[in-house]
């Protein structure tokens, strides 16, 4: 059982890494999507690639997986609540915005279960 634990959170982590790289490559671009009550647009663009990043080296290195879980879980529900609610009373955005919402729901559950199921002492 450990064996596909292990699996199942280092296969988790990975397309985290690789959106975190995405945030500095592509950061200009994604900075148009960070909500203007959020000063700074491009700064929570590489702070979030950033979280993203060490959230995906801690799954895989299997360190601090139950605080990088709830992190993680917690920025995907910000994600939720401050882009893709609010695009969902945008009938431009109304489609996309509802499967960015539902993408960030599931992965955020799926973080805080990762973070749930690490059962080692001391790894906070």
């Amino acid at each position: 059982m450990n064996t596909y634990k292990t699996v199942a959170r280092i296969i988790f982590a990975i397309p985290f890494f690789v959106f975190g790289i995405n945030h500095f490559i592509y950061a200009d671009n994604m900075s148009g999507i960070v909500p203007l009550f959020f000063p700074g647009g491009i700064f929570w663009v590489y702070l979030t690639g950033l979280g993203m990043i060490a959230a995906s080296i801690s799954f895989i290195i299997n360190k601090m997986v139950r605080l990088s879980g709830i992190l993680l879980a917690i920025m995907l529900i910000i994600f939720v609540l401050t882009m893709h609610l609010p695009n969902l009373f945008d009938p431009n955005h109304m489609q996309m915005a509802m499967i960015s919402l539902f993408k960030d729901i599931s992965l955020a559950s799926a973080a805080f279960f990762i973070a749930s199921s690490d059962n080692k002492k001391g790894n906070e």
